[in-house]
């Protein structure tokens, strides 16, 4: 599902012009984006949070020419998935067996 897939779910589920859903999906990832442009958490119960995860500068290697390099710190968006979306992607019904 892609940015556009869901404008077009919030569209009809709402009944909201296409116009008025993009720019409510806009606004939800740009305030989510901010949030954690400047350090905040994103938290929605049962679905994910996302946070801002620092990493240590390090001494790398480029592959291709196995040269070494200096790789500076950095902050990447780290994504932990809720208990009640894991449960809903890894549902299984397993067949319960017949004792014979």
């Amino acid at each position: 599902m892609n940015k556009a897939e869901i404008v077009e779910a919030l569209r009809q589920e709402t009944g909201l012009s296409r116009t008025k859903a993009k720019e409510v999906i806009e606004l939800f990832f740009d305030d989510m984006s901010n949030a954690l442009a400047s350090g905040d958490r994103v938290e929605m119960r049962g679905f994910c949070s996302i946070y801002a995860k620092a990493y240590k500068a390090y001494a790398g290697r480029n592959p291709k020419t196995g040269e070494p390099t200096h790789v500076p710190p950095k902050k990447l968006p780290f994504f932990k998935c809720g208990k009640e979306l894991k449960d809903r992607v890894d549902y299984k019904q397993t067949p319960k067996r017949r004792r014979v």
